[in-house]
């Protein structure tokens, strides 16, 4: 079983949780059943055709899951993910 780590801005929507076990062959896998964990969080992290957002960024034991094979990147149970919101600024 994976951990994600949920950021300080999402945590409203994971139960307060800073951490959640998730299972999954593959990162979506995992993010889908966090999702199913977490309804609220369905919409912060997925567009309407099942893409991770854009502004999600997602990473894998300190790699970019973009720069691996996305949301199709195998993932053991070892395994640490980490969602990190994007910041804006001006």
């Amino acid at each position: 079983m994976a951990t994600l780590r949920v950021p300080t801005p999402l945590r409203p929507y994971s139960g307060g949780q800073s951490e959640l076990k998730v299972q999954g062959d593959t990162v979506g896998e995992a993010l889908s059943e966090a999702a199913r964990q977490h309804e609220a969080l369905q919409p912060h992290l997925f567009a309407a055709d099942g893409q991770l957002r854009p502004y999600v960024n997602l990473f894998l034991n300190d790699e970019d899951v973009r720069d691996l094979q996305g949301l199709e990147t195998p993932l053991k149970d070892s395994d640490r993910l980490m969602l990190i919101p994007s910041i804006a600024g001006g």
